[in-house]
């Protein structure tokens, strides 16, 4: 019944979870991200951010890798709360374990949310990032999560990093609460 059921879901379009609400603090953005969550498309990657957004795990999480034209990285709830030593950030995940590959044929454009991984497809864990331009290329590749829904003006603002590995110079902007959100 449960696999009919995904089938219908499947037919009708991505249906839309739960949320996230972003509070993000910089030296030069404050606002608020709300992310719909595509709890069809991705279901299991959709609940392990909705687990660790109950958690209180991304409160304070920086955002570690931002390439202008291209992606803000962020989630590394091991070591990614520590803005004044940002050199291991984006090499750590949750306690929760690393979640199979959920590719879809929802296409990378501008607001996007995917999974960030490593090498192995099934590497996702914490760490998700959003698109500031359509990234086609990543179709297939990465699993989407999510969409920006109000907000994209503030992902817009985020401090940018190095223009070929988005490191973030100073002082990086941080994700100072999510909330989970019906």
């Amino acid at each position: 019944m449960l696999r009919l059921a995904a089938v219908f879901a499947c037919i009708a379009g991505p249906a839309l979870a739960g949320g996230l609400e972003i509070e993000v603090l910089g030296e030069t953005v404050t606002g608020t991200v709300q992310i719909d969550l595509l709890e069809d498309v991705a279901p299991l990657h959709s609940a392990q951010i909705l687990a660790l957004a109950e958690q209180g795990a991304y409160d304070g999480v920086v955002f570690h890798r931002v390439i202008e034209g291209f992606m803000a990285q962020t989630g590394d709830v091991s070591f990614g709360k520590n803005p004044e030593d940002m050199s291991r950030a984006g090499m750590g995940g949750s306690e929760l374990g690393n979640i199979p590959a959920e590719f879809s044929d929802v296409p990378f454009d501008r607001g996007v949310v995917g999974m960030a991984r490593s090498q192995n497809p099934n590497s996702a864990n914490s760490q998700f990032f959003i698109m500031f331009k359509p990234g086609y290329f990543l179709n297939g590749q990465y699993t989407v999560v999510g969409r920006v829904t109000l907000g994209m003006d503030v992902v817009d603002r985020l401090k940018r990093g190095h223009p070929q590995s988005g490191a973030i110079t100073g002082q990086p902007d941080v994700m100072h609460r999510v909330t989970a959100v019906d």
